[in-house]
């Protein structure tokens, strides 16, 4: 903690997630939007001016922003082959940081970010924004209360055609910058399974062990450069078992399921049944609240994220959504692609 009332934010990346970061470090009473990078100088105008920001440092180069003294936090926001480069300096620069998902597109990547950040000490906060999502909120009530009792089998799963409507599709598709359907945007899916199934209210539940499939129709026939179709089953450390999709090449819309299957009562979406809860219970009990529905980042809870994250900084705690923790599940998307690439279960972790 650097002892200022307010800590300066820089925002890496100005694209689609970036303007809701930027709100949100703004509404908190503990920060401010400082600087913003981009590769282009007009997209970081066009940010500034979008948002409201006056008297901001705009960047084109990133070790400009990391180096400015102003800066204490980054919010990483750019595409997903420069996360690990991006966050290896902010953490060598002893910036707190926001990591957009995924943090990393390889084995390699992927300790190389979690060892900078070990060895710099910062906070970090991983961008599964869903973990604050209202209805992700409401289950993890009900397992830390134990009205579901012990879980034993979890289903989640991304549906979503991504195609050329997402401005980051451009290089999302190609395999060496996107590399799978899971690390483009199905992690969302792995990550809720794993928080979903552990009953501490702190704490996600790790993969040990994935057999994964791969399908779809697009690949080979349109010019995404990976099967937009993974499926995933999964065992946990608590000796739950899990069914994970990421489906790139749904003919519907934007469709996020959840199901949760404890010994002592089921949530499938936003219907519980839960009889220890809701005694008498004679039939499903719907909960009116926000579902994770859409694609669209101004649905979702970034505003409580980044004051999550906040709080971590001033009280100088670990996030629950930290890099360590989301090592876990980059580790099971990695492994999807060699379990269906080997054809085998891989164990994890994968990375010492």
């Amino acid at each position: 903690m650097s002892g200022k009332e307010v800590l300066g934010v820089g925002i890496a990346g100005a694209g689609w997630v970036a303007t809701q970061y930027v709100p949100a470090f703004e509404k908190n009473p503990h920060t401010k939007v400082v600087a913003i990078m981009s590769r282009r100088m007009v997209s970081c105008e066009n940010l500034a001016k979008s948002s409201g920001l006056k008297d901001v440092k705009l960047y084109t180069d990133y070790r400009k922003l990391v180096d400015d003294p102003d800066v204490d936090i980054v919010a990483i926001c750019s595409p997903q082959h420069v996360h690990v480069e991006q966050a290896v300096l902010a953490a060598e620069a002893k910036k707190h940081m926001v990591v957009e998902k995924p943090i990393a597109i390889s084995l390699e990547q992927l300790k190389a970010i979690r060892d900078a950040v070990r060895k710099a000490r910062v906070k970090t906060v991983v961008g599964f924004v869903l973990r604050w999502n209202p209805l992700f909120e409401t289950i993890k009530s009900l397992l830390a209360e134990g009205a579901l009792g012990d879980v034993y089998y979890i289903e989640t799963g991304y549906n979503s055609h991504i195609a050329e409507w997402w401005s980051g599709w451009k290089w999302a598709k190609t395999k060496e910058y996107g590399v799978s359907s899971f690390l483009v945007a199905g992690i969302h899916a792995l990550d809720a399974a794993r928080w979903l199934s552990c009953k501490e209210k702190e704490k996600a539940n790790n993969i040990t062990e994935v057999f994964a499939y791969a399908g779809g129709h697009r690949y080979g026939k349109e010019d995404i450069g990976y099967y937009g179709l993974e499926v995933v089953l999964a065992k946990f450390e608590n000796g739950a078992i899990g069914k994970i999709n990421s489906n790139f090449d749904c003919a519907n819309p934007y469709y996020f399921p959840v199901s949760v299957f404890g010994d002592k009562g089921t949530v499938i979406n936003n219907r519980v049944w839960a009889p220890s809860k809701f005694p008498g219970q004679t039939d499903w009990v719907t909960i009116p609240t926000i579902l994770p529905d859409t694609a669209d980042v101004r649905h979702h809870p970034f505003e409580h994220e980044v004051n999550h994250f906040v709080d971590c900084i001033l009280k100088g705690k670990e996030s629950h959504c930290n890099v360590e923790d989301a090592v876990n599940t980059h580790e099971a998307a990695l492994a999807a692609i060699i379990s269906y690439t080997e054809n085998r279960p891989v164990k994890l972790p994968l990375i010492k």
